[in-house]
């Protein structure tokens, strides 16, 4: 047993668990599952939002640890579920590690990706039925769903600059709510607050907000205070584009 190439394998199956978007509880146990299941009994995965730690022991006493740094990421559920579907069928069919890896590199390969008229469409659909989820009119649908799309090329082109969340969302919430301040003020929106609110559920951090809890209900307070840290840093982001907006509007029409 190449017991370097497990390791690897092990964090790089928790390194697509944890970047697909899964729970820390998901991600330590799948490694710790694999390493299992080859033969290690002990496994010592270590996995906090930005960092993942795998130490084992092996059969013939030597230790062995491998750390994988984890950047700002989103969350795909389709992606989760096939590195979730390839964990599965690895602790039960043990396969030789080049294949292994083999799959490992397939599954990867072949998540869906999304073009970004698509992207923008769904920003677009999203945010306009809020907006009208919201008791907003047909106007006000329309109009917030412009304001999607303006979000969403907002965070598509800083994402290519490698920015952080806060950025994407201080920059997104200030040009969304000042697009939408503008048409109701030129007519085309008849509820600014309706427009603002619709647009903004694409940038709300529900998700992450909802992990955080699951991590400290699960024991992972390191991981569960991080990630709501870092949801109340969005939502700071996002009171501070929209205040940005309404002062400047109040500064150039006066409203």
């Amino acid at each position: 047993m190449d017991y370097d190439k497990l390791l690897s394998l092990a964090a790089d199956l928790g390194y697509g668990l944890l970047e697909s978007g899964a729970e820390i509880y998901r991600v330590e146990e799948s490694i710790q599952r694999l390493l299992w299941a080859y033969g290690v009994q002990e496994a010592h995965p270590f996995v906090i939002p930005n960092c993942i730690i795998v130490s084992m022991v092996t059969p013939e006493g030597r230790s062995m640890t491998q750390v994988r740094r984890m950047p700002s990421h989103g969350t795909d559920i389709d992606l989760l579920e096939c590195f979730n579907d390839l964990c599965r069928h690895l602790c039960v069919e043990k396969p030789d590690l080049d294949e292994a890896r083999v799959r490992l590199e397939a599954a990867r390969k072949a998540c869906r990706s999304y073009s970004l008229p698509a992207i923008l469409a769904s920003y677009f659909m999203g945010t306009a039925a809020f907006a009208l989820f919201f008791k907003g009119s047909l106007r006000d649908g329309l109009c917030a769903g412009i304001c999607g799309v303006i979000i969403g090329l907002v965070v598509s082109a800083l994402g290519r600059l490698n920015t952080n969340m806060f950025l994407k969302t201080l920059t997104g919430s200030a040009l969304g709510s000042f697009a939408a301040l503008f048409m109701t003020w030129a007519g085309l929106g008849e509820h600014s607050d309706c427009i603002i609110i619709g647009a903004f559920m694409s940038l709300v951090p529900g998700i992450l907000f909802t992990n955080s809890f699951r991590d400290v209900m699960a024991g992972d307070m390191v991981a569960g205070l991080s990630r709501l840290a870092d949801a109340l840093l969005t939502a700071v982001a996002l009171a501070l584009g929209t205040a940005f907006s309404l002062g400047l509007t109040r500064l150039i029409w006066g409203v």
